[in-house]
């Protein structure tokens, strides 16, 4: 597949307060488009004029759609951050609180199929031009699922051990997964709830061993 690009750019320096506002313009214009018509809707020509920018602005601030989309992924997932912050699972089981924040996630990204569908596209089709946007998806998704894991509504926050870090990696990856296999009709959202519990279980510790008795003699 050709992916529509323009020349790469540096790392971009912080923006101003109108700069920031076109980003925002340009992002409006994406999440738009791709919940009309999912990944080829996206069109640099189209995001620019539904934003009301030059294509040269367009490229400026993202060189490619697959930036631009891989963004917009980042930016919907802040978004749900923010949202499940202000309502986290009352349990006091991380592994349940991870699940269910998880599936609120899920859900949210489930209501516009055709966007989640371009994003999730993008993320594979993101080269290492792209791996800065990637990284900080991960980042934010990583974010995401250590907030639920630590918020206890009662017993006081520690810090993640590497193994449950280790967990985290892993139930990330599921989660990405499992948005694969259901945009492409291959997992209904039974088959996805349950391999997100599945993996979430990896944050409960095994039960302490029992010391086998010894036998009478």
């Amino acid at each position: 597949m050709t992916v529509e690009a323009g020349p790469t750019s540096a790392p971009p320096a912080p923006l101003t307060q109108r700069q920031e506002a076109r980003r925002r313009r340009i992002l409006a214009a994406t999440h738009q488009l791709a919940c009309e018509g999912g990944f080829d809707a996206v069109q640099m020509r189209e995001v620019a004029e539904e934003a009301g920018v030059a294509l040269g602005t367009l490229y400026r601030y993202f060189p490619s759609k697959i930036h631009l989309l891989v963004a917009t992924m980042q930016d919907r997932l802040e978004h749900l951050h923010t949202t499940l912050r202000r309502r986290p699972p009352s349990t006091d089981d991380p592994a349940a609180r991870v699940a269910e924040t998880l599936m609120r996630a899920f859900r949210a990204l489930q209501r516009d199929p055709h966007l989640a569908d371009a994003m999730i596209r993008a993320l594979t089709f993101a080269d290492r031009s792209v791996s800065r946007e990637v990284d900080e998806v991960s980042r934010r998704t990583t974010a995401i699922i250590l907030d639920a894991m630590t918020a206890s509504p009662t017993a006081t926050p520690t810090p993640p051990t590497p193994a449950q870090l280790s967990a985290v990696r892993v139930i990330e990856h599921t989660w990405h997964a499992t948005l694969i296999t259901w945009l492409s009709g291959r997992a209904s959202i039974a088959q996805v709830k349950t391999d997100i519990e599945t993996a979430c279980r990896l944050l409960t510790p095994p039960p302490p061993l029992q010391p086998r008795p010894r036998p009478d003699h």
